[in-house]
């Protein structure tokens, strides 16, 4: 019998249907360090972020035949040397892309009226209610704003369907796609919009609103922040250290960018707590596909595609 360890978890969905089809899973996590000696015990992997799948680990389990990863990046899993080994690494890119799309807007709202900090001073045994709806009446909409997202995959994609479902402008940044035709359900009506791509120096310059998702990379640092409009707003859900920490402080305290919402930290799961605390910043603690339907469709993909493998 094939054995399945999914380390980090998986839905209740994906778990009968690979046992409906004669797997054993088990979910039972297994300590980082503990996987050396007790990974080879099984024929595949699944993990989530938590779980690193490196060489030493994949040299010291000679039986293993595949790794699923569910969710969209693979930073964690050392793939390319697995494929070396003739191990495939599979994920689930599709699964959770309108969960972190709608993450990301929900923090847009937040941080576009100040809810994140007027939620809990309000609360206050000392609040003033008087003082507090004064110094929060700034706020502005996001309808006939401007959307900058810069990496147009499944997730940017999303992002901008929910932007245009709003009555918002896109600029997508995109290193392999020229233009993408997005489909919009308007009450049963089907609606499609053709989003041409756009060069990062004008997204970053006409952009009211940030939205990123790339797999990596330090793309976002002072030289880029100085582009941008004053008081931008910029969400991050995708790695951490895409944006560079000390330049979003510096931003913020000067007043360049308006706020900023954060699901990816450098150093998870202890980021720094100067971004933690500071009351510009809108955070999460990496739940972009933390909802039941995006864990129902990782759930289903993983087992559709570890069914599919031993078939």
């Amino acid at each position: 019998m094939i054995r399945i360890l999914a380390n980090d978890g998986i839905a209740a969905n994906g778990k009968a249907q690979l046992e409906a089809a004669g797997f054993e899973v088990v979910t039972d996590h297994i300590p980082q360090d503990q996987l050396m000696t007790e990974l080879n015990n099984f024929d595949v992997i699944c993990v989530r972020s938590a779980t690193k799948v490196r060489q030493d680990l994949i040299d010291a389990s000679p039986n293993l035949k595949a790794i699923c990863r569910g969710g969209v990046g693979i930073d964690n899993i050392d793939h390319a040397y697995a494929k070396t080994k003739g191990i495939p690494t599979y994920n689930t890119p599709a699964a959770s892309s309108q969960s972190v799309a709608e993450l990301v807007f929900a923090h847009f709202f937040s941080l576009s009226r100040d809810v994140q900090r007027s939620n809990f001073e309000l609360r206050a045994a000392d609040s003033d209610f008087k003082k507090l709806k004064k110094a929060y009446a700034g706020g502005q909409q996001l309808r006939g704003k401007t959307l900058g997202i810069l990496g147009f995959g499944r997730i940017g994609v999303e992002a901008a369907r929910i932007g245009l479902g709003i009555g918002m402008n896109i600029l997508p940044v995109d290193l392999i796609k020229e233009n993408e035709a997005i489909e919009l359900d308007l009450m049963g009506q089907k609606v499609v919009v053709n989003v041409p791509v756009v060069s990062m120096e004008k997204m970053l310059a006409e952009a009211d609103y940030i939205t990123i998702h790339v797999p990596g990379g330090n793309l976002i640092g002072a030289e880029q922040l100085a582009k941008m409009k004053d008081g931008v707003i910029l969400a991050n859900t995708s790695r951490g250290g895409v944006i560079n920490e000390d330049a979003l402080i510096e931003a913020l305290n000067s007043g360049k960018v308006r706020g900023a919402a954060l699901d990816v930290f450098i150093g998870e799961p202890t980021p720094r707590r100067d971004l933690l605390e500071h009351p510009q910043i809108s955070v999460t603690p990496h739940i972009g596909a933390a909802t039941g339907e995006a864990q129902y469709n990782i759930g289903t993909e993983l087992a559709d595609q570890i069914i599919a493998h031993f078939e």
